[in-house]
């Protein structure tokens, strides 16, 4: 049993998706959970009452997080009224369509702020006060697009590869004030971001027959690996890059 009582958890996109799944699995764990999200405030709203139902703490932010200041603003808010953040899962992003040589510009602008310049802003926020505590936990959440790249969405695969070098600088980097940096690398999961495109019944059973375990993942079997890496079983692990794919991806990252 993975028990987090007493820690405090920051996790971006925690309305639906694997941020929803992640917030009530920490939570179920013991600990606090702090979480924003973008427009969703209903949905915002009920994660937050399940996870006060549980027992635990929780603080939700509407927030723009690809806006240093909002990012500075929900770390600060934390810190006066927790006096920590303990966990911090780098969640939230976005996929969209994109086309080489007919790409608009600010397609990939949005993606780079929202994918990548966010990790940045609530990492950078996060660390000094990791490292005033001498402890602390960084997940990122990444894509197989990372390591075998996706024609169409070159711009989010190099978001999201740009994660695995954060990762693993990070890691050494980080180490000696007891800092651990981890990644989760997902494939197709049944989440919100796919609705548009698992519409077509054909087009999701060929995604279904082309994963080797033969089925679609829900996000709670995303938040597990997440769990895993902020719990103490994954005390000696550090730089790594797990891959949660049902066996789609088997090249190393």
């Amino acid at each position: 049993m993975i028990y987090l009582k007493g820690r405090t958890t920051l996790i971006t996109g925690g309305s639906r998706g694997i941020g929803r799944a992640t917030a009530l699995m920490f939570a179920e764990a013991g600990s606090d959970v702090a979480f924003s999200y973008q427009c969703r405030e209903q949905a915002a709203l009920e994660v937050k009452n399940e996870i006060e139902k549980k027992g635990r703490q929780c603080l939700a932010y509407k927030a723009e997080i690809s806006r240093e200041k909002d990012v500075q603003g929900m770390v600060e808010d934390i810190i006066r009224s927790w006096g920590r953040i303990d966990v911090l899962v780098n969640n939230a992003g976005i996929w969209t369509y994109g086309e080489m040589g007919h790409m608009d510009k600010e397609v990939w602008k949005e993606t780079m702020a929202v994918n990548l310049d966010s990790v940045y802003y609530f990492t950078n926020a996060v660390v000094p006060h990791m490292k005033e505590k001498k402890r602390g936990w960084i997940i990122n959440v990444a894509s197989t697009a990372a390591v075998r790249g996706e024609a169409f969405h070159s711009h989010y695969a190099a978001s999201k590869g740009a994660l695995l070098a954060l990762t693993k600088s990070l890691a050494v980097e980080l180490a000696p004030f007891d800092i651990r940096v981890n990644c989760v690398a997902p494939g197709w999961v049944d989440t919100d971001m796919c609705t548009e495109v698992f519409s077509d019944p054909a087009f999701k059973e060929s995604v279904r027959q082309s994963i080797p375990l033969k089925r679609i993942p829900p996000p709670e079997d995303i938040a597990g690996p997440i769990l895993f890496l902020a719990s103490d079983l994954a005390r000696h692990v550090t730089g790594a890059v797990i891959n949660v794919n049902g066996g789609s991806v088997l090249c190393g990252s």
